[in-house]
């Protein structure tokens, strides 16, 4: 489509620049040209310096100005000759290219189309005109997933997970910050939770082991259409930082798997403080040392079961029978009963999320 755009501008300039004008690639491939014979055509030596710079060069009697959104230029306008005009002309006609190809990105690009549905920045009602005119399916299912860079080297996690998935008129890779990379991911309608954090593992996993780049990953739920994208973005959003304060140890987190620590996350931080001053009228739960909640952490993973939890603590059963009775003493909750039990262990979870200075979307 480019192609086109270029040779359409320059069709219409050729008349009053007469000379010969056109448009190569970063292949130093002439894509536009006024003299159509030369389409086509490639110039090895103007490839060579087609570098990281912008700026003007002269090959063989014709002057070049490269152009492009990236670091590396993408395109270069050549106007036959050497001289101040040629030099002008040239610097013009990136420009006046350079604009007019952002604003095709803008207006029919289909990533860019996305990355505007995802991150808000397109009204409802426009979304659903938008999608039909770059044939989006109203019932294809897709999926969200934010892929957060822990640690990385020289490597582009973004140019990896891009050639992960290389359908670009099937998933949607884009950038949001330097380490927030998100992926819009076209699945099966049925397919699984399992799956899909399947396959974030493999991200994971695949950046990690042959690129030596740590990332955490949040998966939104499954979404039909194009509108509800939005929705599954702060879904993965939310995932990651819930999975910060509850999850610490998990690279893959979904927003389907939260459960009770999402409805923690979304309460408000008073209605939390509330919660605490009620649950710990006898003492605060700052009153409760290191080891003391160690044990209680132990007692909660083996199922309130007394015996296994002594003996994976190594200690007396008698023992741990004390320290359950002096944390009843300090909190009035008796952990043995289950609805004790419940209570701790959500006031637990409501600390620390308040520790944690939440985040909201």
């Amino acid at each position: 489509m480019s192609n086109r755009l270029f040779q359409g501008f320059i069709q219409q300039m050729k008349d009053t620049i007469e000379t010969t004008i056109g448009v190569v690639d970063e292949t130093a491939n002439v894509i536009a040209c006024s003299d159509s014979s030369k389409i086509g055509t490639t110039n090895e030596f103007v490839s060579m310096d087609l570098s990281d710079s912008h700026d003007i060069f002269i090959r063989d009697g014709h002057t070049y100005k490269p152009f492009g959104s990236r670091p590396k230029p993408e395109y270069a306008v050549f106007i036959e000759g050497v001289d101040e005009t040629s030099a002008k002309y040239a610097s013009i006609m990136s420009i006046t290219l350079a604009n007019l190809k952002q604003y095709y990105d803008e207006k029919y690009d289909r990533n860019n189309f996305i990355k505007n549905v995802v991150l808000d920045n397109i009204l409802p009602g426009d979304i659903v005109i938008k999608a039909r005119e770059l044939q989006f399916s109203a019932e294809i299912s897709r999926v969200v997933l934010l892929i957060r860079i822990v640690s990385a080297n020289d490597i582009s996690a973004f140019d990896v997970i891009q050639n992960l998935f290389p359908d670009k008129n099937k998933d949607f890779v884009f950038n949001i910050t330097e380490s927030d990379i998100v992926l819009v991911k076209e699945i099966k309608s049925d397919v699984a939770s399992k799956d899909l954090e399947k396959l974030a593992r493999s991200i994971s996993d695949t950046l990690s082991s042959e690129f030596y780049t740590r990332v955490n990953v949040g998966i939104g739920t499954v979404v039909v259409g194009v509108k509800d994208l939005a929705r599954s973005f702060k879904e993965a959003q939310v995932a990651l930082e819930v999975g910060k304060v509850f999850d610490t140890d998990k690279v893959i987190i979904s927003y389907d798997n939260l459960g009770i620590a999402r409805l923690i996350y979304h309460l408000p931080t008073t209605l939390c403080e509330t919660f605490l001053q009620e649950v710990f009228k006898r003492g605060s739960i700052d009153s409760l040392d290191h080891e003391t909640l160690f044990t209680i952490q132990k007692f909660f993973e083996n199922n309130l079961n007394v015996s296994e939890t002594s003996r994976k603590l190594f200690v007396h059963r008698n023992t741990l029978v004390y320290r359950l009775e002096k944390i009843k003493k300090l909190t009035g909750l008796d952990l043995r009963e289950f609805d004790h039990a419940i209570i701790f262990k959500i006031a637990l979870m409501v600390k620390r999320y308040l520790s944690s200075n939440p985040v909201k979307f």
